[in-house]
């Protein structure tokens, strides 16, 4: 089935009018001018013969996109995970190669093997995530329409408020949230705001260990160890002093617009929980991460000791990982991020699977105009759909290299448009990024002919492989047709 441009087609009806109208007058109209007329259609593709013939990847602002070209000359966009390695989509090459991109769900069950919790489903992520960005071009639909259609035509955003430890100047940041537009905020409360205070944080000293240190590389043993594990307690000094800043953060922002609270430090359930109940007199959105996504006991813990909503998820792959979550109530809403879930499709199914529990759905979403636009179509499918990150709000070239929608993306009222333009309704501006790149001929999504015939036994049971090792063409084998 050929799909026609809009403006083509229009060209082409008011051309064929003409010619139908001289014919009803008794005009001659000759086969060239009925060939004038074929000539003005443009085909936009054949859905049922594209192919897949290339992955490439550039990175754009600290995100790797990928692009998937075709045989048709149409290509499409995704991104890996923020934080993510190329690798993980470059890897993925050779299984896709040849394979018709409008059959998203079959590519991703194919590959989807690959993928897993936080960054590691980066690579799985980007490919789907391109694919639908084909298949609503080559059908000539935006992605929400191919998910079932419009909840909504636009999607609120909430943005991250950098933390600082004067309560009313992170007031004074919030509000400046507000004055940009958005009607939902969120704010870190981290146990940085205890350092330096005696008394207010317990903990076995020694061996590199550092309440105050929850992220980066520079002590990876240490960072990398999980809430139950540290050995840090928050004193009732320190549930003081973070209730009084809360507290005077919200009486100085207001009491009407929601606000959201991440990053709390990286201590145990029990201390979670008496945080948790100190600041519920603050009325928040939700306490979001406050132990590590898998331990779900301790979510449901947590969530039966306070009177504030319970969030985690963006670290999740696929449904299976927040069906616990999910069926034993553990939590209040799901907060995937599209990226790390599985994508467009794999996001959707969980946030109906949310809702049959009566639990809602935000989004959390760190990466570029690729997985935002995603992200975007997702949440306009998805009905329990609460409200969608924006990380990258304080980039002023953040918009700059992708065309499509309206800029700026947000609007005042906090609002993003769903596009209605086909695919995710984004391209990328060719010139704007080859400015950022330091070498523009090297980095623009380089050829990368090393990965295409990347080739594993990738079957997940037990199978006759071995008898086929023992038949393969060897040159000067016994027995192989290439013996001499």
């Amino acid at each position: 089935m050929n799909t026609v441009h809009l403006d083509s087609r229009r060209s082409f009806l008011r051309r064929a009018v003409g010619v139908g109208t001289a014919a009803c007058a008794g005009i001659l109209v000759t086969a060239e001018d009925y060939e004038a007329v074929a000539q003005t259609v443009k085909t936009a593709s054949q859905p049922s013969q594209l192919k897949i013939t290339d992955l490439r990847v550039c990175r754009i602002r600290g995100h790797w996109v990928v692009r998937l070209d075709t045989n048709q000359g149409l290509h499409g966009y995704g991104e890996v995970r923020d934080g993510a390695s190329p690798t993980y989509a470059l890897m993925l090459k050779s299984r896709i190669l040849g394979m018709n991109p409008c059959n998203v769900d079959k590519i991703f069950r194919k590959i989807k093997q690959f993928g897993g919790h936080a960054r590691q489903a980066g690579g799985v992520v980007s490919i789907e995530m391109a694919c639908w960005d084909l298949a609503g071009k080559a059908w000539g639909v935006p992605c929400w329409q191919m998910l079932g259609g419009q909840f909504r035509d636009k999607i609120r955003l909430y943005a991250d408020t950098p933390f600082v430890k004067d309560p009313q100047e992170q007031a004074r940041r919030l509000k400046g949230r507000i004055e940009q537009g958005f009607t939902f905020l969120k704010m870190d409360v981290p146990i940085s705001l205890l350092q330096g205070i005696e008394g207010a944080v317990t903990w076995p000293k020694g061996q590199g260990v550092d309440p105050f240190q929850q992220y980066g590389d520079a002590n990876w043993e240490w960072t990398n160890k999980p809430h139950p594990f540290t050995g840090i307690r928050v004193t009732d000094k320190g549930l003081s002093l973070y209730e009084d800043y809360c507290v005077k953060v919200r009486d100085s922002v207001g009491w009407e617009i929601p606000i959201a609270t991440d990053h709390y430090g990286h201590f145990g359930i029990e201390d979670g929980i008496k945080l948790a109940q100190r600041l519920d007199k603050c009325n928040f959105a939700w306490y979001e991460d406050m132990v590590p996504w898998m331990y779900v006991d301790q979510y449901i813990q947590l969530k039966n000791s306070c009177n504030t909503p319970i969030l985690t998820g963006e670290d999740i792959y696929l449904l299976d990982g927040f069906q616990q979550l999910i069926d034993r109530k553990a939590v209040s809403a799901i907060h995937p991020d599209l990226a790390t879930s599985g994508g467009l499709l794999e996001t959707k199914k969980i946030g109906d699977y949310a809702m049959k529990n009566g639990i809602s759905m935000a989004l959390h979403m760190a990466g570029g105009p690729v997985t935002m636009f995603a992200s975007v179509h997702c949440a306009a499918a998805t009905e329990n759909f609460l409200v969608m990150e924006h990380h990258g709000v304080d980039d002023k070239e953040y918009e700059t290299v992708a065309d499509g929608p309206a800029k700026p993306f947000m609007g005042k009222d906090g609002f993003v448009p769903v596009p209605n333009s086909p695919g995710l309704g984004v391209e990328l501006n060719e010139d704007a990024v080859k400015r950022m790149l330091k070498d523009p001929a090297k980095e623009y999504f380089p050829p990368t002919p090393e990965w295409d015939n990347e080739r594993s036994h990738d079957r997940l049971w037990s199978t006759n492989f071995g008898d086929r090792l023992l038949n393969l063409e060897i040159p000067g084998a016994a027995g192989s047709k290439l013996a001499s």
